[in-house]
Formats: C-alpha cells, structure tokens, sequence
C-alpha cells in the first residue's frame, strides 16, 4: 500500500475536492462526488490508490488525471478491478501491452513471463446525454427545495415517450411559478409551467398531501435509468471486442477473453448475462417512483426467448461486479476454439 504521504486519493485529494466542488450545487458536480468525499468510500480510494501503483507511472498519471470524469469513472473502475481479478488468480498482467497496432486492455503472463491470454474490457453506460438529463432534473429539484412548503411532487408523463428534462431557464421560471402556486390559498393538486405538469402527492389512507421530510418541496423526477435491463448490448460489445482483436489473438495462439461490466446506474448485472446465455425467458425492468415512461414495446415469444452463444474466438467472459470490492464472475465459452487457462475457473 502507498504511505498517506503519497497517496493520489488520501486526505489531501479529499480536501480539495471539497475545496473545489463541495460549495457547487449537487447538480454541477461530478456524479462520483460522493465515492471521492465521503468517509464512507474511503476503501474505494484506498483500493485505487493500490491498483494505480501497480501500473506503469505514465499510465497510472493518466488515469488519475481522468477517473473523476462522469463518461470515465466506472470504465476505469472496471478495468482497474478486471486486473486485480486476473492478479488474485495468479497471473502477472501487463496494461496496453503494444502487439503491433493493438493494444489490449491487459495481456496476461504466466509464470515464466511467457503471454497466456489476451484481456479487452467493456463497460456498458448508460445512453448518451443520460447523465446530462439527469443533472438537469436534479438543478430543478434543487431549485424547489427553496419553496418552504414541505410537499412531494413528480412530473406526469406520457408513457409512451419519456419527459424531456428542462434546460436551466426553463426550470428557473418552473420554481417561480411553482413558489407562487404552492404558496396561494387554492390548495391545488395540479400544476402546470413551461409545458410540464406536476402532480401533488397524496397519501392514500387519508387523501391528504404528503408531507416530506425537511422544509422545502421535494420534487421526485424522472429518473433518466427508467427502462429494461438487458445484457443484448453488451453481447453486442463483446461481439465487436472479437472481431477486432480475432486476427491478433490467431495470430498469437492466445486465447481471447472480454472482461464485462455494467455502470450501476444501467441495473445490469451477471444474471441478465447468464438468462441470455441461457435462453430463459425473463424480462428485467428497472424504474423509480417519478418514471411514467418506463420502456417502448417489447416483444418476448416465451417458447423462444433471445439466447445468446459466444463466437468461437471467445474463451469466456469475466464479469466485474459494480459494487465494492468488485468481485467477479467467469463465464467460459464451452466451444472456445483456444480455451481460458484453467486457473480462470
């Protein structure tokens, strides 16, 4: 482990994420401001400090210079715990090992420094402009937590389309309008500005409005994660990871394997991968308490659910887990033409 005095991420890191972004409003900050701040994720930092120590210094520079970003923190988070995993089974692991004019994520060696297999990771975010939907919603709920009327409200939708999220001018005169509302006589229940209604909740027991926890208006919005959960993107992923690196892993005699992951706002995990692989007939949804749009149309014939095989030229995939400590899970592909090391499974 690094000393506190070298640490990337220790106290010092800490105080100056606070310094730099713990004055700006939550929606203006990086969406992993908590795991860089809080006590509560000091492991987590603790844990990159250790992983970025094992890398070449240029490569761990530049990954400590880039994690915090929103499009880059879990695709790191991801790759750093793809190699730790392939490290806790024994193999050494060598990062953008250059093979020609390619560089796979990680090349693994055995004991006598000889190469045993190729490693790509693939990290499955969320669509993009998702987090920019969602931090505009948050500037909004944000905003209405200065009206001190303690009611919960969430935004009626069409559920056949999601709710578009309101630039800053919008949910500016939104707070206006809603401040002046909440504050009259008239005790409605709906209210309407720039185009978007907000229904006021009520508890259904005793049809009074709901009253939420502090002094200010909590509005509950769309959630921008709304929708099904499905490992079909990613087999896409791992599909186009193989086809770029097929030749190169021929070429070497080197079995080819995908280390997968899923961001944690996406609700993917190994079991979605595993139906797929499968062929069960299940549908996972993910939504919250503000979603009306939930997902368009989907089709599933039970008799004859999507199923997925792994191209030949795939030894298996490892899924990483999104949650501390980020553990995995080996998925061998049974026809692989180069088979995994044993010590995978």
């Amino acid at each position: 482990m690094t000393t506190e005095q070298f640490r990337r991420f220790g106290p010092r890191f800490v105080a100056e994420q606070r310094d730099r972004y713990g004055k700006r409003p939550p929606e203006n900050r990086m969406l992993s401001y908590d795991q860089a701040v809080l006590d509560e994720y000091e492991p987590w930092r603790i844990w990159l400090d250790q992983q970025l120590d094992l890398l070449p210094e240029p490569a761990a520079d530049t990954f400590a210079a880039n994690l915090w970003r929103d499009q880059n923190f879990w695709p790191d988070v991801i790759e750093l715990a793809a190699g730790a995993a392939l490290r806790s089974r024994g193999f050494g692991v060598e990062f953008e090992r250059r093979w020609g004019n390619l560089t796979p994520d990680w090349t693994v060696v055995g004991e006598n420094g000889a190469p045993v297999a190729l490693v790509e990771v693939l990290t499955h975010s969320p669509q993009q402009g998702a987090f920019a939907k969602m931090k505009a919603w948050h500037a909004l709920v944000e905003r209405l937590k200065q009206i001190p009327i303690p009611v919960v409200l969430t935004v009626a939708g069409d559920v056949a389309r999601p709710v578009g999220a309101p630039d800053a001018r919008t949910a500016k005169k939104i707070a206006q309008d809603l401040r002046r509302a909440l504050l009259s006589p008239l005790n409605l229940t709906v209210f309407r500005s720039e185009g978007y209604t907000f229904l006021l909740q009520v508890d259904p027991r005793t049809g009074l409005a709901l009253k939420a926890s502090g002094i200010g208006t909590v509005l509950v919005p769309p959630s921008g994660m709304a929708g099904v959960v499905s490992a079909l993107p990613v087999t896409a992923g791992i599909e186009r990871k193989v086809a770029k690196y097929r030749a190169l892993a021929r070429e070497a005699g080197l079995p080819l394997i995908v280390a997968a992951g899923a961001h944690t706002f996406s609700g993917l995990q190994v079991e979605e991968l595993d139906d797929l692989l499968a062929g069960v007939p299940t549908l996972s949804v993910q939504f919250d308490f503000g979603d009306s749009f939930i997902h368009q149309p989907v089709e599933i014939d039970p008799r004859n659910p999507p199923r997925w095989t792994m191209p030949p030229d795939l030894a298996g995939v490892l899924w990483v887990n999104n949650d501390f400590p980020f553990s995995t899970a080996w998925r061998p592909n049974p026809a692989a033409a180069v088979p995994a090391p044993p010590a995978l499974d």
